[in-house]
């Protein structure tokens, strides 16, 4: 089982598509293993997307992912990184495909709806700027779930 880190980013969050990309998610037998909503911090922001910050569009990046709530994931399963990738398409909307996230929902590289992790390095750094290892439900050690008794 391998872990992956995703952001809905403030755009998504803010137009309603919380829903709809948990539920593709989930659709492609993904599970999530942690959630949380929130305002991200300055200082998560920038540990987050510290190989840009020598970028012109840092800081307008930090005052975006910053401005307003985001949901942060550990999505689980196998492939999670690589289909995780597929599923929200390319970085820049106008190369994303139909039935992709941002090909869906995104319009312009700077608002494109979602992140994910593009390596199992930057997986588990990611992961562990925004979560605590106990925050996390490995569904990799349940063998069987029972919800009602």
């Amino acid at each position: 089982m391998e872990q992956t880190y995703i952001m809905i980013k403030p755009d998504g969050v803010q137009r309603g598509l919380i829903g709809e990309i948990v539920s593709r998610i989930e659709k492609r037998g993904l599970k999530v293993a942690a959630m949380r909503l929130g305002v991200m911090s300055a200082e998560s922001a920038k540990e987050h997307y510290r190989e840009h910050a020598e970028r012109p569009f840092f800081a307008s990046l930090i005052e975006y992912v910053t401005s307003g709530p985001s949901v942060s994931m550990v999505v689980e399963g196998k492939n999670a990184i690589a289909i995780m990738r597929a599923v929200n398409g390319a970085t820049n909307p106008v190369n994303a495909a139909p039935g992709t996230i941002r090909g869906d929902f995104a319009i312009e590289t700077g608002r494109n709806v979602v992140h994910a992790s593009d390596s199992p390095e930057s997986a588990k750094r990611e992961i562990s700027i925004h979560f605590k290892g106990s925050e996390i439900v490995s569904y990799s050690k349940i063998d069987e779930v029972c919800l009602y008794e």
